[in-house]
Parts: structure tokens; sequence; C-alpha cells
């Protein structure tokens, strides 16, 4: 028989709180997984554009520390997808769902320097000699304000319980 918990849910058994929260990482890969993978894609076309050879120096580097960064924060999205499809019903939703968020937060880690990466490479080669290249840099600082630094911040006891 399932075991009921209290909680801010109200009464849910561990195998109900196991597939809302699945479900509430499954939907949130849902959202970054787009973003990436079109990250990605034009990643790897732009070595086919016509001016990609002024692409040079730190800059060359940085746009195959792009390339790389994005594929692996695809990987990482993907991966618990797979995870679900291939311990279908055995009885690890527990292990999955905290491998499955460790996974999500490498491939948020991988997209916010793939994208500062991306940002730089862009701003230095179409605005040599200019500031710039620096929107790179400030980008991964925002992300990693936004996507880490706030939301580390919450207090649990400054969140009223809902009636």
């Amino acid at each position: 028989m399932a075991q009921h918990q209290a909680g801010p849910r109200g009464s849910e058994t561990e195998h109900e709180r196991l597939n809302r929260e699945l479900d509430q990482l499954l939907q949130g890969l849902r959202v970054a997984l787009p973003g990436v993978q079109v990250l990605l894609a034009f990643l790897l076309t732009a070595p086919f554009a016509d001016r990609f050879d002024l692409v040079e120096g730190e800059s060359r580097g940085l746009f195959v520390a792009a390339i790389t960064l994005a594929a692996l924060a695809t990987i990482f999205f993907v991966a618990p997808t797979v995870h679900h499809r291939l311990r279908f019903r055995e009885g690890t939703k527990e292990q999955m769902i905290q491998v499955a968020n460790r996974l999500a937060l490498a491939g948020s880690t991988c997209m916010c320097l793939a994208i500062g990466c991306a940002v730089y490479v862009v701003g230095d080669s179409a605005f040599t000699d200019t500031p710039a290249r620096w929107i790179g840099p400030v980008t991964v600082l925002v992300a990693i304000v936004t996507w880490y630094v706030i939301p580390m911040r919450y207090r649990k006891d400054q969140t009223p319980e809902p009636a």
C-alpha cells in the first residue's frame, strides 16, 4: 500500500510525488532542449559560411569550445529521457530523478558557457577592436546570476505555504 505524506501538494503518495517530480523535470528539459539545439545547429553550419575565415585566433578556439559545450548540453538534456526509456517501470524513479536533475544542471551550465562563447566570437569577429566581444562574458555572468545565484538565495521560511 502506498504511503501518504503531507506536503505542499496536500496528501500525495510517494508514487504520485515521484511522477510529479519527473513530469516537472522533463517539462523543464522540453523548454531548454530546443534552445540549445538551435544554437548547436547554427554553430555547426557557421564554418560553411562565406565569412567564417574571418574568425581567427582566440575566437576560433572559443568557437570550437562553443560547439563542444552546446553538444554536451544537448547530450545532458536528452539523457534523462533515454534513462527513462531504458529503466521504465523498474522501480528506479527516485534515483533517476536525482541523476536527471544533476544532468539538467550540467546541461544548463554547458549551455550558459556555449552561449557566452558564441556571443564572444560574434562580437570579436563582427566588431573587431571594440568592446563588443565582452558581451559574451557579460552574458555568462547574467546567466549565472539569474539561473544559479538568485534561486540559491530563496529561503524556505520566506515562502508562504498554500492555503
